[in-house]
């Protein structure tokens, strides 16, 4: 009997599908605007606007770490599956 074993998903596929954008804009919007809150809030209360680069990085990165994470998740979790057919087919 032959083993068939399917390709892992691209990175791509796995960072775009599965509700991964959908859970990252979330994670961004929540802990970046609590960030912009604590190092630009002296300058919004002053009633200036923050630089707008340093506020954008302030949610993209929480964007893309919650990416990282669900696609390390999705990564490891595709292998163990992996590893638990191949153990079914096991004589």
């Amino acid at each position: 009997m032959s083993e068939r074993h399917e390709a892992m998903p691209s990175l791509w596929q796995l960072a775009c599908g599965d509700g991964t954008p959908r859970a990252a804009c979330g994670v961004a919007i929540v802990v970046g605007t609590v960030l912009t809150l604590i190092n630009h809030g002296d300058v919004i209360i002053a009633g200036h606007m923050p630089d707008p680069l340093k506020v954008a990085l302030t949610y993209a990165v929480p964007y893309v770490v919650a990416t990282y994470g669900a696609v390390t998740a999705k990564r490891a979790a595709w292998r163990m599956r992996l590893a638990v057919q191949a153990e079914k087919t096991r004589p």
